[in-house]
């Protein structure tokens, strides 16, 4: 993709902002070039490039950045290549809302970080404009779509595609080292496959830790660190070893990353997380918290599974909502949580302290690796 080159990042801190640059140029053609299509095109990729332009952690770019500079080799000037690696993180920005667009509307959730989630949007836009049909229906038909669009802009970025209109000819995309191609097909497997698990284990009330497991292994932990640092690190061409131990942390990370997310989708503040409070309770989210809290539970006092059961999958009263948390409090799925956390923080560090890469990268990762694990949003 024929782009300026975005200021390469001085450290992984200011990679969220040049992927944000990227997105920006990369949004003005490809909206630009929807809306040739037909005004109405146009407005949905607009839906789409101000969904994910409106905030968001930018975690999948810094990993992947953090990857590309664990596999240059010593000496190499950190900065060159910095645009395909960017360019890389604006694309997994685009799976992510993606798989944002698509889950808002598999949970049937109304907000998202504070705002109308996406099919939301389509719904009040079909009602405003007073049009025929069910309103409902038309928001999550459009949000798929919008869903399928932002997945197709990421092959777009990920294979240096610039957006061009109908009547253009097509231009050439860029060459990706070794393994990018592979890597990057794996990933969209796994994240579908992931999110296919998921509902699965909903509907079939799959309670068990070895299903929550295997739906974070896939759904989570592959695309949000360790396939994203393995690109960056494939980008970079580095050594095979380097790629087997970033591999391991992000494994380890991605994991201890959904471990908290479950922790907040159930105790977090919604001014900081953007969701209702106890969301993962109410959508019924067989996560890998309440398997732990229904198992000890039945453990502890039947009684307490049943009431703990019973918060499941459906709206709750503040007071409701104060029992189930504090059943996972009182059995110890809570502490067992924050356990494994540590555990696989711990788990990542060691494999980086003995990593053959540059140590100031070490050093940044290894402070990302303590924000994802302990974060609170």
């Amino acid at each position: 993709m024929s782009t300026p080159s975005p200021t390469p990042p001085a450290s992984l801190d200011e990679v969220p902002a040049a992927v944000e640059a990227v997105l920006g140029t990369f949004f003005d053609s490809a909206v630009a070039v929807a809306a040739e299509i037909s005004p109405v095109v146009g407005v949905a990729a607009e839906t789409v490039r101000d969904f994910v332009l409106q905030g968001g952690k930018r975690i999948r770019p810094v990993f992947a950045y953090a990857g590309w500079r664990c596999g240059q080799p010593d000496h190499t000037d950190p900065t060159t290549g910095a645009d395909v690696a960017l360019r890389v993180g604006a694309a997994l920005e685009l799976v992510q809302a993606c798989a944002l667009i698509h889950d808002d509307i598999i949970d049937r959730s109304d907000t998202r970080r504070g705002r109308p989630t996406v099919h939301r949007t389509f719904e009040a836009r079909h009602a405003d404009a007073s049009w025929a049909g069910d309103a409902g229906h038309f928001g999550v038909s459009a949000a798929i779509l919008a869903g399928d669009l932002a997945l197709s802009w990421a092959d777009d970025l990920i294979h240096g595609h610039t957006p061009s209109g109908p009547d253009d000819d097509p231009r050439p995309g860029a060459a990706l080292p070794a393994g990018v191609g592979d890597t990057w097909a794996a990933m969209r497997t796994e994240v579908l496959a992931g999110q296919y698990l998921d509902i699965v284990n909903e509907a079939s009330g799959d309670e068990s830790a070895d299903a929550a497991y295997r739906v974070m292994r896939y759904k989570t932990a592959a695309y949000t660190v360790a396939r994203p640092l393995e690109l960056g690190a494939r980008l970079a061409g580095a050594d095979p070893s380097v790629i087997d131990e970033l591999r391991a942390v992000g494994h380890d990370l991605g994991i201890a990353f959904q471990l908290r997310d479950d922790l907040l989708g159930v105790f977090g503040d919604p001014a900081r997380t953007g969701k209702p409070s106890g969301d993962d309770l109410i959508d019924g989210k067989r996560t890998t918290l309440l398997a732990i809290g229904l198992d000890r539970a039945r453990q502890h006092d039947p009684a307490l599974a049943c009431a703990l059961r019973a918060s499941i999958g459906h709206p709750l009263s503040e007071d409701e909502l104060a029992s189930a948390r504090n059943i996972l409090v009182e059995v110890g799925a809570v502490a067992e949580i924050e356990g494994q956390i540590s555990t696989l923080l711990d788990s990542a560090l060691a494999t980086l302290s003995s990593s053959a890469i540059d140590p100031a990268i070490r050093t940044e990762l290894t402070a990302v690796a303590h924000r994802t694990a302990h974060r609170e949003a």
